[in-house]
């Protein structure tokens, strides 16, 4: 026979269902704005029927409902979008990335300009030029020595400026690394909590929102795979249980681990490499070549290192500024070299007074002024070199021919003027003239940044596509909430009503029965 409270209990579990359900709603109302924040809800589930298949069942027609109850809150997620969104992520972290470097390089070379070294040598040749028209005048002589000044200062600053601009990148690269240590240990730690958690059944939404969040970001710096270990004991089937979060390759080539059970391993870049470049990474106790972590997909740290510098397969240096540094140490030293060979070739107003005077360098290295450039380093020439400190004396520039010394010949000085628009220097594996080859080399710069600002910029639309997708799925909708919340009130007060009708039926049972005769 069923119980005469049958139907109190019934409603009873319905009014506390739903009150559960309106608190939940009130959190997600609550957390609307709160990044990372996934909405949650109750899953309802009916309760064992009465009564249950036994040997001393009541004899009813069939089993009656008991009522509801909350079998459990689950946040709405979808793992297939998270991983689509931290991979456009990391595409997009190390597109954003190169893209600020690559703007910083265009904005300190300032090609093409006013004030860039095309125009400076360009008013170096016109003042070499206006010398061979008048080769006697000291006011053009002056003017040829102040270009050169102006071009010897222009390629300290390119390199010089490049060179802060790389340091800065080293700075960034120490910072990423930190941060990614930081996401880790968070990671970890969050792993610890939801261990403790989930083995009493519960399920710690607020603490998966925010170890999902710190993936995020993480994937941002590096290109990462999770997966997922039960915690054991008496764990939700739904639980997500502790990630393990690895490094992995492009081509699954490898996999180190950065957070996992054991907890979260360090990361380390060595900057041991020829220019200070990064040579290799160390997760835990495992170091690698930095060329297999290059290989590792994308994110803003490979962008760094990209940029900033690292040493190849073949121990030589490779980056963004490396190349531009050394292209500018080429671009100067071959220079440099070639109008010096042509300048003391000529014959200076001084030696035709003196025969005993050397036709001195034109241009000079600034740490060995004495030397001949032929047996300098070429490394870092850019930031040395300087003009012949014997050019104090304007008498000393070689405008004349040696086979006709007179002061009315300028025949070097055009000679001279050659060696910047038709004389073809040993470039790279093609001889080709400076003004062509440093057209070639901004072009090159130019194509790179344009690159990076269009995959940027689709990377860009593509996460915010995938990002509107997750959000129209876990994203808190206030529209859906206050119909939810409406939806709940109602249940809850026809719940209530059920107990008052209850009680109405009790009070008849236990006050108006049994007083027929009265």
């Amino acid at each position: 026979m069923r119980s005469t409270f049958h139907g109190l209990e019934t409603a009873k579990r319905g009014m506390y269902t739903q009150q559960g359900a309106l608190y939940t709603t009130g959190h997600n109302i609550s957390n609307a704005n709160t990044p990372g924040y996934s909405r949650q809800r109750v899953n309802f589930e009916q309760t064992t029927p009465y009564p249950a298949p036994s040997m001393n069942r009541p004899d009813i027609p069939g089993q009656m409902g008991t009522g509801v109850e909350a079998g459990s809150i689950q946040r709405v997620r979808d793992s297939f979008l998270d991983v689509q969104y931290r991979g456009e992520n990391n595409k997009l972290g190390y597109w954003e990335s190169k893209m600020e470097a690559m703007k910083k390089m265009e904005e300190v070379m300032n090609e093409p300009s006013e004030s860039g070294l095309s125009k400076t040598m360009d008013m170096f040749w016109q003042s070499l030029q206006d010398l061979a028209v008048n080769p006697t005048n000291a006011g053009a002589r002056s003017v040829v020595r102040e270009r050169g000044i102006a071009v010897a200062n222009t390629f300290n600053y390119l390199s010089t400026s490049l060179t802060a601009v790389r340091g800065d990148l080293k700075n960034e690269l120490s910072v990423t690394e930190k941060q990614i240590n930081s996401l880790t240990s968070q990671i970890d730690k969050i792993n610890k909590q939801i261990a403790d958690v989930e083995p009493h059944g519960y399920l710690p939404n607020d603490l998966y929102d925010e170890r999902d969040r710190l993936i995020d970001e993480l994937s941002s710096h590096v290109s990462i795979q999770t997966s997922y270990q039960s915690s054991g004991g008496a764990a939700s089937p739904i639980a997500e249980g502790q990630v393990t979060v690895n490094l992995v390759g492009k081509d699954g080539n490898f996999a180190l681990n950065l957070v996992g059970k054991s907890g979260a391993n360090e990361l380390k870049l060595s900057m041991k490499g020829p220019q200070n470049t990064v040579n290799s990474v160390t997760i835990g106790s495992q170091t690698f070549d930095v060329n297999d972590f290059l290989s590792q997909g994308e994110g803003k740290l490979r962008a760094l290192i990209d940029t900033y510098g690292y040493s190849d397969k073949n121990g030589e240096a490779k980056g963004s500024y490396i190349t531009m540094l050394n292209e500018l140490d080429n671009m100067a030293y071959e220079f440099a070299k070639a109008f010096n060979e042509q300048h003391q070739k000529g014959v200076s107003p001084a030696k035709m007074e003196d025969p005993s005077i050397e036709t001195p360098k034109f241009f000079q290295d600034a740490a060995n002024a004495s030397a001949d450039l032929e047996n300098i380093d070429k490394a870092g020439f850019a930031q040395r070199m300087q003009i012949a400190g014997e050019l104090e004396n304007l008498d000393m520039i070689a405008t004349s021919s040696a086979d006709n010394p007179t002061l009315g010949n300028a025949a070097n000085v055009r000679e001279l003027a050659d060696i910047i628009t038709t004389t073809e220097l040993p470039y790279g594996k093609k001889p080709a003239t400076f003004r062509a080859h440093f057209e070639s080399v901004i072009g090159a710069m130019a194509v790179e940044s344009q690159e990076t600002v269009r995959l940027s910029q689709n990377s860009g639309v593509l996460r915010s596509a995938v990002e509107e997708r997750r959000m129209s799925v876990s994203g808190v909708s206030l529209d859906e909430e206050m119909t939810n919340m409406i939806k709940f009130q109602h249940a809850y007060n026809a719940s209530a009503r059920m107990i008052t009708l209850q009680d109405e039926m009790l009070d008849k049972i236990i006050n108006g029965m049994g007083t027929v005769g009265r």
